[in-house]
């Protein structure tokens, strides 16, 4: 039997597929989105303890009105790929619709004195909506990273209710547009991962803080000494948000 002789190569379909792979974005099916991470390292090693992900906010730098942060998280994580439901009205959209982080106002009792600040998740170290999860859905990772596995989230919302800084959402309705990194569907809980897609992909930050144009977000090791985060909370005194159910968050403030 004679043998296949070899063909010439067809450079223009490799060019395409060349430049298909390394495109930002591909279409795979409706709905779903690659995103490439060619100049990422990815994860090798499994998570351990030896770090504690966190962050330090400086509310005194965050400009009242200011929502970069936000609008960062938002595209980061393909919440603004969320349609609001067809015939649903604005107020009820505005209070169902996802989101990862908040612009609250929080006063205090004894000065009056009235501070702007993102509120998120706060990656507790005891973390209420881990203790509440009746399949462990809601987990913390060793690296300190709260999370929600949405293969195992029943949608019973246990985790809304438990936890005290109203940093979860759920998602009320079918989800047309999703992007790799946050895949979604109806009947899960989510809520701010500190941009674990980066952590397990080489990056050494987060959308939010790489937003902030006043420096007010400050990200990483909070074990490690010499780290940015670290070195800001030893300058600085910090507070914890609800520091008197005593979870040791992972998310820390100063000048509130």
């Amino acid at each position: 039997m004679s043998q296949p002789t070899d063909q010439p190569t067809d450079q223009r379909r490799r060019d395409f597929l060349a430049g298909a792979g390394a495109a930002a974005a591909t279409v795979v099916a409706p709905g779903v989105f690659l995103n490439s991470v060619a100049s990422a390292a990815p994860r090798d090693t499994a998570v351990t303890d030896d770090v504690r992900y966190g962050m330090l906010i400086d509310t005194a730098k965050c400009a009242d009105g200011c929502s970069d942060c936000v609008t960062a998280c938002e595209k980061e994580n393909g919440l603004d790929q969320l349609l609001k439901p067809e015939g649903a009205s604005d107020e009820i959209w505005d209070m169902q619709r996802p989101r990862w982080i908040r612009e609250v106002k929080l006063r205090n009792n004894l000065t009056g004195r009235v501070t702007s600040l993102p509120m998120m998740c706060q990656h507790c170290e005891h973390p209420p909506c881990v203790d509440v999860c009746p399949t462990g859905a809601s987990f913390r990772r060793a690296d300190g990273i709260v999370m929600v596995d949405r293969h195992t989230c029943i949608g019973c919302r246990y985790c809304m209710m438990a936890c005290p800084y109203n940093a979860r959402s759920f998602i009320h309705e079918n989800v047309r547009f999703k992007i790799t990194a946050a895949p979604r569907g109806k009947g899960c809980v989510e809520s701010c991962n500190l941009c674990v897609q980066r952590r397990d992909n080489g990056g050494t930050t987060t959308a939010c803080q790489d937003a902030c144009q006043q420096g007010a977000i400050v990200f990483g090791d909070l074990k490690d000494p010499n780290s940015a985060v670290s070195q800001a909370m030893a300058r600085y005194p910090t507070v914890q948000i609800r520091a008197d159910l005593k979870l040791n968050t992972g998310v820390r403030y100063t000048d509130v």
